[in-house]
């Protein structure tokens, strides 16, 4: 069937309306999936998914109406546990790893009558960005079969991008659902610490891991916030924060609001034509009335290397028994990273924490002075699958560094970052926009990505 509408609310606007069934929805959804290359998915529920659309089918016709939700087929990380559907980690140890439980955020959607379609393919564990190496064979990013669609939350991004499914989930800890939405060209949100309950979501770091949407539009994944968002007494991270509407602020708009714009870190060793579309987003953003002026926040360099200690850190001590009774299991480079987080000494995790402290208040006084923060989301474009060294106007560097190094800060200080497409290379290879907001202020962050997103497919036109 063809003629799906494109979008999570156009979809979910025809299924209220009864201008298509989920049941034909995920029908030709499914043929999709079975016809992709991208290898985006780990698991395809293709009998549950049809039994859940029949159900959602019936109760839309009777009037029970669940919400925006309803009816509409999703993706999730195939790290967050599902009730008797496979759950790997993209691992050899849990290859054939069925829970028996579901995580909060599955059971949140569940709940509001999405339909689960599949679990998309992770970067082994979660731990890299490059989203190439899996027990299970790279994902392949849909604008460019050769190349990756980062990590490690890779296979949502090509589910979505590819037009599989209308939204998915992922896990983001050095930015591993804004890496994949920035270079599948899609919207990836990394939430507030604690707005989205991590229980029964296999982790990287305790302290870091942060879960949120992947989607094509921003109203989009402000919908599906919506739904995720919320306290749970199951998580110890979890934020006691009152019910909202992410979608409140999208027809806000942007003029007399102001935009700041770092003069250092994140436009150090940039490829030119990414600076150059996130520059032509800045003057966007001017045309649509908003103040966009340079902002100082110090000590970046040092936020990212106490982020990177704190991952190595908990990611060994999350692995420590395995790595001990059956490092074979392991593929290779997954293997030698953990190991390496067995070096660092207790005072230097110390600081490290204390660094994530300073680092939380820099951006809050920044953030004080403007409404947002506008930086690249990534120094690169998408790389070849497989490869490890990039040569950035002349500086070397090692591309699993390169993807995480302007999306880890946040994930210490746990301000919520949302990566929004902002146009493509000469090669075709989409490049994404990072915008960074007050800590719980997600629905202002969508309004501006939304008046962003309006005006740049208007100037398309």
């Amino acid at each position: 069937m063809e003629g799906l509408p494109k979008t999570l609310a156009a979809l979910s606007r025809a299924l209220r309306e009864r201008d298509f069934s989920p049941v034909e929805v995920v029908g030709a959804l499914l043929k999709r999936v079975e016809a992709d290359e991208t290898n985006a998915f780990i698991t395809v529920t293709g009998e549950k998914s049809r039994e859940a659309a029949a159900r959602a089918e019936k109760e839309i016709l009777a009037g029970e109406y669940r919400g925006p939700l309803h009816g509409v087929p999703v993706a999730l990380k195939d790290l967050i546990f599902t009730e008797g559907v496979r759950t790997t980690m993209g691992s050899a140890f849990f290859e054939d790893h069925v829970p028996d439980h579901s995580a909060t955020v599955a059971r949140k959607l569940e709940e509001v009558g999405a339909i689960l379609i599949g679990k998309t393919n992770t970067h082994e564990f979660a731990y890299g960005p490059t989203g190439d190496r899996s027990h299970f064979g790279p994902t392949r990013n849909p604008h460019d079969p050769a190349r990756i669609t980062g990590g490690s939350s890779g296979g949502s991004g090509a589910a979505v991008a590819a037009s599989l499914c209308y939204g998915a989930l992922g896990s983001d800890t050095g930015g591993s659902i804004r890496i994949p939405a920035a270079l599948c060209g899609v919207v990836g949100m990394k939430p507030t610490f604690g707005r989205v309950s991590k229980h029964g979501v296999f982790p990287l770091s305790w302290t870091l891991d942060h879960v949120g949407p992947l989607t094509r539009t921003v109203e989009d994944n402000a919908l599906l916030l919506n739904a995720l968002a919320g306290f749970d007494l199951e998580d110890p991270h979890s934020a006691d924060r009152p019910a909202e509407d992410f979608t409140r602020n999208l027809e806000r708009g942007v003029r007399g609001r102001t935009i700041g714009i770092p003069k250092e870190f994140y436009f150090e060793h940039i490829e030119d034509e990414v600076e150059a579309r996130i520059r032509e987003t800045a003057e966007v953003f001017r045309s649509l009335g908003a103040w966009v002026q340079e902002v100082e926040i110090p000590n970046l360099s040092q936020t990212l290397k106490a982020q990177r200690l704190i991952l190595a850190a908990e990611a060994y001590a999350v692995h420590e028994e395995r790595l001990k009774t059956a490092p074979e299991k392991f593929g290779e480079e997954a293997r030698q990273r953990l190991l390496d987080g067995e070096r660092p000494k207790a005072h230097r995790y110390a600081n490290a924490r204390r660094q994530g402290l300073l680092a939380a208040r820099e951006f809050d006084a920044v953030l004080e002075s403007v409404d947002i923060i506008l930086t690249p989301t990534l120094p690169i474009p998408a790389t070849r699958i497989d490869e490890r060294e990039t040569n950035i106007g002349g500086h070397e560097e090692r591309i699993p560094s390169a993807l995480t190094r302007l999306t880890g800060p946040t994930d210490l200080t746990g301000h919520p970052s949302l990566s929004v497409p902002c146009g493509a290379t000469a090669a075709g290879l989409p490049v994404g926009l990072q915008l960074i907001g007050r800590r719980f202020d997600e629905a202002t962050l969508y309004g501006y990505a939304y008046a962003y997103e309006r005006a740049a497919s208007t100037q398309a036109l």
